[in-house]
């Protein structure tokens, strides 16, 4: 039986910001349970959801050294869905409305959770031949086990796999104060180590010294290993990328499943989505005010609306968009020039533009089941799920070929009748305009052909199996 230990900040359904939560909370309810065994372990935030705090069972305690401090670890325990729960209590650190605060005080929260998680994991009897951290949050696992953790027989023979979500986010701070706050030697800063351009950076770290390095696409693998997409770490990369391996996210198939979805008027599946699937935008276009008709083209956007997801793209073609036969419904917070982007559009446009500037899980899933296409022009997208989640709902997605949206939607061949979107391959406005104009040329006059598209979408499977399945490989490997 190999034993592997999940290390994160945030994990479904506890505690969410992004998709690092999704894929942590999913993903090890995959694993073959006869040959692994896979534990998680995360911070007990004061903001974590409220039912579940109050199921968590005292474990142990006890005092810990960070350095020059002595800090209180408290330890508790949750089986949720068959897979053990471990959460690292102290209020000092994990108090407060939010997961995340200011970096200064992230730094130091997270290097005691990273020191915190190794240090308990005797107490807990538990003793991971692999452990699989997620993000800069646990970027010092890596970097302990080579030391401190080293010397004592129970963690000598660890292995470590980082896997980078975001390379965007890295952890970075000034490096006396890291030091002060680590209790880490010298040694490791320097410029071949933890230090990054005059500062720490505790990602780097994680990826110079674990064992194996993932990422959740093959294409952002081999992207960030370029100076665009490698966020000043893409020597690094290089240098590491006979151990660093893409292996694409996964969604969990039970919860978006357009047969069972609770959130959505209509049910349907890769049979009846000819007759059905209309039922659920007709119910959508009433909902928020849009002109009534069925065969208008309706495209969705589900995000976070920052320069990231691409829409300086979408700001710059929006009128010419509107002037089509056209409706859009758009979902999400984020910058507050994109928020008021959207609503000035949807006022511009009252029949043709929905602006929904907050976050809505039921919302998300009726986008989802009701519109045409699905429109991600991403300046960059590590993995994407939003995607994922328009295939297995039959609706069209239309993307830049970047990271995880090239490895998972196969653009349409009118030749040979394959594909099962539409994507176009330079960050560019028109570019990505005349694409959504070759959408709709198909969806109102080969409406044949856009029905096959759908039937390829929803046969596509992006379920975490498959993904499970090549974790599964690489632990063998290490």
């Amino acid at each position: 039986m190999k034993k592997v230990l999940f290390v994160a900040s945030e994990c479904v359904p506890f505690i969410k910001t992004g998709g690092l939560a999704d894929v942590v909370g999913s993903l090890p309810k995959y694993f073959n349970k006869d040959e692994f065994d896979v534990r998680v372990i995360l911070p007990k935030y004061q903001c974590m959801r409220e039912d579940f705090k109050h199921q968590l069972q005292y474990v142990t305690h006890f005092y810990m050294e960070l350095n020059w401090r002595q800090q209180y670890v408290g330890v508790l325990h949750l089986e949720y869905e068959g897979i053990h729960y471990y959460f690292i209590d102290n209020e000092y650190y994990f108090s407060g409305p939010k997961p995340y605060g200011n970096i200064h005080e992230d730094i130091e929260k997270f290097a005691f959770f990273s020191r915190a998680a190794l240090s308990a994991l005797p107490l807990i009897n538990f003793q991971p031949d692999i452990v699989h951290c997620h993000d800069w949050q646990t970027g010092l696992i890596p970097v302990y086990l080579k030391d401190k953790f080293h010397e004592g027989q129970f963690f000598v023979n660890m292995k470590s796999i980082m896997t980078i979500h975001n390379l965007k986010f890295q952890g970075i701070w000034d490096v006396k104060a890291v030091k002060d706050i680590t209790g880490l030697p010298p040694y490791y800063f320097t410029p071949d180590k933890l230090e990054a351009y005059g500062d720490a950076n505790y990602l780097k770290g994680g990826i110079v010294y674990a064992d194996a390095v993932t990422t959740v696409s093959n294409t952002y693998a081999e992207e960030i290993k370029m100076p665009f997409y490698g966020e000043n770490l893409d020597g690094l990369m290089r240098a590491r990328s006979n151990c660093l391996y893409g292996i694409v996210n996964g969604i969990d198939y039970n919860e978006y499943n357009p047969e069972t979805d609770p959130f959505i008027p209509q049910h349907y599946n890769a049979r009846t989505f000819r007759k059905e699937k209309v039922k659920n935008k007709r119910a959508l276009q009433q909902e928020l005010g849009l002109e009534q008709n069925d065969g208008k083209f309706m495209v969705g956007i589900v995000s976070r609306l920052t320069d990231q997801k691409g829409f300086d793209l979408i700001d710059y073609m929006m009128d010419e968009m509107c002037q089509q036969d056209i409706q859009f419904v758009i979902l999400g917070t984020g910058e507050e020039k994109y928020e008021n982007m959207f609503r000035h559009f949807a006022w511009k446009y009252p029949g043709k533009v929905s602006a929904n500037i907050f976050y809505s899980e039921a919302l998300s899933h009726k986008i989802y089941a009701a519109c045409d296409a699905f429109l991600m022009p991403s300046l960059f997208e590590p993995c994407g799920l939003s995607q994922l989640m328009s295939l297995r709902y039959g609706t069209i997605p239309i993307v830049r070929e970047t990271g995880g949206l090239k490895d998972t939607v196969w653009p349409y061949n009118e030749y040979e009748g394959t594909g099962t979107g539409f994507s176009f391959a330079n960050y560019n406005a028109h570019e990505m305009f005349n694409t959504l104009k070759y959408a709709m040329y198909v969806y109102y006059e080969k409406k044949r052909d856009w029905n096959k598209l759908i039937d390829r979408a929803m046969a596509a499977d992006f379920s975490w199996n498959t993904s499970a399945r090549k974790y599964e490989e690489l632990y063998y490997r290490l």
